[in-house]
């Protein structure tokens, strides 16, 4: 965390010393509030949602002029929470005469005033704060007030550690019981998103034992992000406690936004104006319904309706702006921050996202720019800062352009692999758009990180989001390196086409379309790349697409964002792309094309729908038959049921149960799998290859496949086990495994140009393991390929090789193979310094400076190759010339 440091002035910061010195000294004299049980049941009340019965009993004690500025403070929160702006000046103007020393009360009325629209007066009262507590600081010591004080300065925009460490700190050490203290300090870690010190502070709170929903509400805030189950149960635990609760519901309906539930988000925002019909949130989320509705006048409607008690209020647009930008909305989405920024320059919220949807649209300068600012005015911002940190980072990657694809990456793994990135993207480009009928209006910017939390931190903000592969913003694309995988990556080309693909149809919508459809077209393109790329179908999707619970194409946007598991996540991937496939094989790519078009022109998803395809309620029917028939052709004569199977049965009891239930998937590879972890691989090869036979296997890791592969070598059956591979890399774009045996295989048989092909696809997949490129260099010598042998040893050479001086011989002679003598003499002069005693290439040397202009290669094309055996590096040169040559 970088060391804060106050940014208002010097006066400012005086002020703020003598202020934390008379109010710690205030905190030891021991003040504090009179506690009467009246005051705590209408609290009750208020916080149960009884807001009627809240006010009722806090208006009659008003009245009565009990002496106790809790009664007026609580009729003042029940009149904002109901909407009751002006009873509410009415109800403050009396208070502040009465209670002047109550700086509570002062910062509750600024609320006051700015919901009645009295912004000068509010900007007056807001700077008299100020004056008072440079004035008089030990009056305003109880610890509501000490709160307070730190609410007031953290507005201003002052250091956050220092209000943490000299208010809302001290005060929970005087009084570890007061619940205030806690939801200040959460709600203030929250606005600078340091979600864990939210949530270590909410649970210490809920230990103390408390019904305010606050707690619940703001710890599902700060679950929300990292963990939506808990966040989900404290959100429902906010609820319970409050039905009434006005930001638990608008947490509700922003989540159900998220899923593209417009209707329930509809709903819950009408219970909040039933509460409150002015409620600023809620108006400017009906805002962003109409607008992804492509209502765009009642859009306009309910924003001025959201501004109508509080005209310049900046979290109004920095709402309905940054709603929008989770929908990839960017543009619109950065209208609106401006437009917030227009009421308040200084609103930090607004600004910060603004610099967030710069960046994602592919404005770097202006984005980076503002990042930068936000930063260094609030060094407390935990997204800002990781951000900042990683620009500095991404100031070394190395640009590569094709055209107006620009590409960003580690300039080691640029050298490696950044041409085939920028070949396969402008494949794509060509392919995809030319299909869409789109061509992008403004450059495509990739950036590629060897650094998972790097990926995650441009993407996300914050580290975390290790299921991503890689994200579309638009124009703008993120993605893992195979170097940030582990030792089984996926196919890099798979990821950058599917990627690729979301800039397609992404353009053609304008970013209007609903998460299912822009992943399911990419998962499709996938497939019709590559019929190994994408998801495919298993035995766990088989059953999953058989099952009556099936999401309909309707709902299918929720199956991303709530799904109940990781597997139900990666099924919502596949589910869609055979949505897809539906459509097209039905409707035709015309029909797919049209729906895209029409969502660009403002159109709901299921209205493009019924207009291209027909009826929803028919569509959903139809194609739960075409999944359904899809789940039937794989392995149709496999018996794939599970009732009655031993769960924990030994083979004996798995092969008399099977007995009774012949071809049964899971007792035959059960069988197999008990087999195998015992060693009886002869007895596994019969269950496994009975799955083959009928047709039950897949490319799933550890899979009935793979176990056959590992049968078939343990039992020195090599023919078998080759075939069994080569249909393994059939059906996987990640087989790392199977092609590295294939490798070895074709290497021991001297098949060169299938070691030229295994060692492509290792490439393809991770561009990264040294042996993909010392196979593929082997083999392109083998085969006289000059120039693809240069182009491997040069990537194993910026591997940190075993032997260099090998490396730079073998490309010495590669170049001298090309007529290219000058670079050929520089690696073996490079070879010689490495290893000066390095016998052959004293030998290269010679016949490259005797016969500068022929293709100077000590062996015939069709020779064994240099590297075949250890290098000689210890025998010196046996003839003079070579040394007069130097």
């Amino acid at each position: 965390m970088p060391n804060f440091i106050c940014k208002n002035t010097q006066s400012s910061l005086r002020v703020f010393i003598v202020i934390i010195g008379t109010i710690i000294g205030s905190l030891s004299a021991g003040l504090s509030a009179v506690h009467a049980a009246d005051i705590a049941e209408a609290e009750r009340h208020y916080f149960a949602g009884q807001y009627e019965a809240a006010e009722l009993i806090a208006a009659a004690e008003v009245e009565r002029g009990v002496w106790n500025e809790r009664w007026p403070r609580l009729l003042i929160q029940c009149q904002l929470t109901t909407g009751k702006y002006a009873e509410a000046l009415e109800t403050y103007n009396a208070a502040i005469e009465r209670f002047p020393t109550s700086l509570t009360l002062r910062m509750q009325g600024l609320e006051v005033l700015r919901q009645n629209n009295q912004l000068d007066l509010a900007a007056d009262s807001n700077a008299r704060i100020l004056q008072l507590l440079q004035a008089a600081p030990t009056r305003f010591a109880s610890h509501d007030n000490i709160i307070a004080t730190g609410r007031y300065f953290a507005e201003r925009g002052n250091d956050a550690r220092q209000i943490l460490k000299l208010f809302y700190d001290r005060v929970r050490d005087a009084d570890p019981t007061f619940i205030e203290v806690y939801i200040a300090t959460a709600e203030l870690a929250l606005q600078k998103s340091d979600f864990k010190v939210a949530a270590e502070t909410l649970q210490q709170a809920q230990r103390v034992g408390t019904s305010d929903p606050r707690v619940a509400y703001l710890l599902a805030r700060a679950w929300e992000p990292s963990d939506s189950e808990k966040a989900a149960e404290a959100i429902s635990v906010a609820l319970e406690q409050n039905p009434n609760h006005i930001p638990s519901l608008l947490f509700i309906a922003e989540h159900a936004i998220d899923r593209e539930q417009y209707d329930l988000a509809e709903s819950t925002v009408q219970e909040v104006l039933a509460i409150n019909r002015y409620q600023q949130e809620a108006l400017a989320l009906l805002a962003v319904l109409a607008h992804l509705r492509g209502k765009y006048d009642i859009e306009s409607l309910m924003r001025a309706s959201a501004l109508r008690t509080w005209k310049r209020n900046p979290q109004v647009d920095h709402l309905i702006g940054r709603k929008l930008s989770q929908k990839y909305r960017f543009e619109e989405g950065a209208n609106y921050q401006r437009r917030a920024l227009e009421f308040d320059p200084n609103y930090s919220p607004a600004r910060f996202q603004l610099a967030q949807d710069l960046l994602r649209l592919g404005h770097d300068d202006d984005g980076w720019e503002m990042a930068h600012q936000v930063a260094e005015e609030d060094e407390y911002n935990v997204v800002a800062h990781n951000l900042i940190t990683l620009h500095d980072r991404l100031k070394n990657f190395r640009i590569m352009e094709a055209g107006d694809i620009h590409v960003r990456m580690d300039p080691h793994e640029a050298e490696i692999y950044g041409d085939s990135v920028l070949e396969l993207l402008t494949e794509a480009q060509a392919v995809l758009c030319k299909k869409y009928d789109i061509e992008p209006t403004a450059p495509i910017v990739v950036e590629i990180f060897p650094e998972q939390k790097d990926f995650a931190i441009r993407t996300f903000g914050l580290p975390g989001g290790s299921g991503y592969l890689g994200v579309c913003f638009g124009r703008v694309i993120t993605a893992n390196s195979p170097a940030s995988q582990g030792p089984r990556p996926s196919n890099w080309q798979s990821v950058l086409w599917h990627e690729f693909c979301h800039v397609v149809t992404l353009e053609k919508t304008k970013n209007r379309m609903p998460r299912w459809l822009s992943e399911g077209i990419s998962v499709y393109e996938e497939r019709q790349r590559d019929p190994s790329w994408g998801e495919s179908m298993t035995p766990q999707y088989r059953a999953m697409l058989m099952d009556k619970n099936l999401t309909p194409v309707s709902q299918l946007s929720a199956a991303f964002l709530s799904p109940p598991s990781p597997i139900h996540l990666q099924f919502a991937y596949f589910e869609s792309s055979l949505v897809i496939e539906f459509l097209v094989e039905r409707h035709g790519q015309d029909a797919l094309k049209q729906i895209l078009s029409d969502l660009g022109d403002g159109l709901m998803i299921n209205d493009a729908l019924v207009r291209s395809v027909g009826s929803m309620d028919r569509l959903d029917s139809e194609f739960a038959d075409y999944a359904r028939q899809r789940a039937e052709a794989f392995a149709p004569e496999v018996d794939w049921s599970k009732e009655g199977l031993p769960e924990t049965g030994s083979v004996d009891e798995l092969q008399a149960w099977a007995e009774q239930h012949q071809d049964n998937y899971w007792a035959l590879r059960g069988i197999a799998e008990a087999c195998i972890v015992s060693e009886q691989y002869e007895q596994a090869r019969t269950p496994l290859e009975r799955l083959r036979d009928l047709g039950a296997v897949t490319a799933e890791r550890g899979g009935p496949l793979e176990m056959l592969a590992r049968v078939y070598r343990e039992l020195g059956q090599s023919e078998e086990e080759h075939t069994t591979l080569e249909k393994i890399v059939e059906l996987s774009s990640d087989a790392l495994p199977a092609l590295r045996r294939l490798m070895e295989m074709a290497a021991e048989q001297e098949n060169w140009t299938q070691v030229a092909n295994y060692a492509q696809q290792v490439l393809s997949i991770n561009p990264l393991m040294p042996t993909g490129h010392e196979q593929m260099a082997m083999a392109a010598e083998y085969l006289d390929r000059p120039a693809d042998t240069v182009r491997s040893l040069r990537a194993l050479g910026s591997m940190v090789p075993v032997d260099p001086a090998a490396v730079d011989y073998r490309l010495a002679r590669a170049f001298a193979a090309m007529d290219q003598t000058d670079r050929a003499k520089h690696h073996v002069l490079r070879a010689i310094e490495e290893a000066p005693r390095y016998r052959d290439a004293y030998r290269l040397l010679l016949q490259l400076t005797e016969k500068p202009s022929q293709p100077a290669n000590s062996q015939p094309a069709n020779s064994q190759p240099a590297n075949s055996q250890p290098a000689n590096h210890d025998e010196l040169p046996a003839a003079d010339p070579v040394k007069e040559s130097l």
